[in-house]
């Protein structure tokens, strides 16, 4: 474990090469490190908590985690900076074709994603985490410190006051680049905010979530453990204003995540209401999960808020930058927060390649590394407008997952966007798109003809989301006529069938 000694922190690893910090070993801190690591800068990152692999470590993650709903943008991301992880937790995942609707009937209709079999994929957050993590540790001028929270950080005079909680040192470290990859509550932002005129926005939606667990079902022919719903599909309970949605894992369970209003929560007070409610709502997957294990998991698991951040800019002169939920955490309702995060990356590696930041360069005291600066800058006016655009769709994407989906108004606009997403597209696949972004952040004039909102998100990351938004709002507008259009056609044949028929009455009599 390269876990080096805290007081030589401030030490270089390697060569005369600049020091990049980063702040947060999560898998956007840990690709990020990655990327510095290989275009020269010694790296130093960062953690607070105790290291992920510790089986302690492990026993409270198990607590408070969404699986993790990897696609294209996530996969892309980390395919172009480090393929070796890519390679290694792609082989763990569950794919999922379709989302599986769950009636309160016990009717259940399966909606694929796409046409052409594309998925997402259920994968364990801390798996994947630990496959980024050791493909860091793996390089020689990676260094990483468990257990030493940043305490403040003077970007003028480049250092920043870490404390080690075992023996609650405080160290100085200095720095070249700080990266800030440290969540929604990142001491990194809140650093900035000394020194930048930062916009900032945090809201609470007034929703929270809890975490359940389906176990494995009876085992089959060849001995092994069966899983109890069909792996393939993401599964979802509407209910309007909650939900309940549910992910395969590959020990044949499901993490199973309810979705409420706050004050919804706050009525399940006791056993008997918490039974009855799932009786009521989720009467299906409270008979695979288990009453017993239901109020268990109920009460061990923590209620968690959902929150929205918005901020800009991201950097700070040639000396700091944030990424991932640090810079804009969103809800989880279209599975692009980690993918979002892993994407930030990659699109900071190519503004750095493409301002030839040299990591070997020593700036002079009271200067700026003018290449690195620009790349910064470019980063904060490039993604700015993707990222508000990606929580808002998230946003959005709530009220289609707890209530739209099983609307005829929704069923019939999605299988008119099928129709012409048939007729009018070719499909593209992921593997195709690799050479270009890992050159460019998108396709500037993405060839798309008519593409679900959906399948540009989720399967198509050569297209940025401020361009998703931009299209799938004309879409959409077409679709509403469309079906404006339908429907007044609707009405003016039954209105000639009605009037044909007086007149046959009237005629007769």
């Amino acid at each position: 474990m390269n876990t080096p000694n805290p007081n030589m922190a401030s030490e270089s690893t390697t060569s005369a090469a600049r020091k990049a910090v980063v702040v947060g070993a999560g898998p956007v801190g840990c690709l990020s490190a990655i990327a510095l690591a290989k275009m020269g800068w010694n790296v130093e990152i960062y953690e607070g908590r105790p290291d992920m692999r510790l089986p302690s470590s492990k026993a409270e993650a198990q607590l408070r985690s969404i699986n993790l709903a990897m696609s294209a943008r996530g996969i892309a991301a980390t395919k172009v900076i480090s393929p070796a992880a890519a390679d290694r937790f792609l082989k763990a995942v569950v794919p999922m074709h379709a989302r599986m609707i769950h009636y309160v009937t016990g009717q259940q209709e399966s909606q694929p994603y796409d046409r052409y079999g594309e998925c997402i994929n259920s994968i364990d957050r801390s798996y994947m985490n630990e496959c980024l993590l050791e493909d860091a540790i793996a390089i020689p001028n990676v260094r990483v410190l468990f257990n030493h929270k940043v305490v403040s950080i003077d970007f003028d005079s480049r250092k920043m006051v870490v404390q080690d909680a075992a023996s609650g040192q405080n160290t100085r470290v200095s720095f070249s680049l700080c990266v800030g990859a440290d969540g929604s509550y990142s001491i990194v932002r809140r650093q900035l905010m000394r020194v930048v005129r930062m916009n900032y926005q945090q809201e609470y939606i007034p929703h929270e979530y809890l975490e359940l667990r389906m176990p494995a079902g009876p085992a089959d022919i060849t001995g092994e453990p069966t899983f109890l719903l069909d792996p393939n599909h993401l599964h979802i309970w509407p209910r309007h204003t909650f939900m309940l949605v549910a992910l395969p894992n590959q020990d044949k369970t499901f993490t199973c995540t309810v979705f409420a209003p706050t004050a919804e929560f706050d009525r399940l007070d006791t056993p008997e209401v918490i039974i009855k409610w799932f009786k009521t709502y989720f009467s299906d997957a409270l008979h695979l999960i288990g009453e017993d294990a239901l109020l268990h998991d109920f009460h061990r698991n923590p209620r968690s808020p959902l929150m929205v951040v918005k901020a800009t800019p991201y950097h700070f002169k040639d000396r700091a930058i944030i990424l991932g939920d640090a810079a804009h955490a969103m809800v989880p309702f279209y599975g692009q927060g980690l993918n979002c995060g892993l994407e930030d990356v990659r699109v900071l590696d190519i503004l750095l390649r493409s301002e030839r930041v040299d990591p070997d360069y020593q700036v002079p005291e009271g200067t700026e590394d003018v290449q690195l600066a620009n790349a910064l800058r470019k980063y904060t006016e490039s993604r700015h407008e993707d990222l508000v655009a990606i929580c808002d769709l998230a946003m959005a994407n709530y009220v289609e997952m707890r209530h739209d989906v099983i609307t005829p108004a929704y069923l019939f606009r999605k299988a008119l966007d099928n129709v012409l997403y048939a007729i009018s597209s070719t499909h593209v696949t992921l593997n195709s798109l690799i050479p270009v972004l890992s050159r460019v952040p998108f396709s500037p004039n993405p060839s798309t003809g008519w593409l679900p909102q959906y399948t540009m998100v989720t399967f198509r990351p050569d297209i940025s989301y401020s361009t998703v938004k931009r299209l799938a709002s004309k879409q959409k507008r077409i679709l509403e006529y469309t079906g404006w259009a339908s429907a007044a056609v609707g009405v003016g044949l039954a209105s000639i069938t009605c009037v044909t028929g007086l007149r046959r009455f009237w005629n007769r009599g």
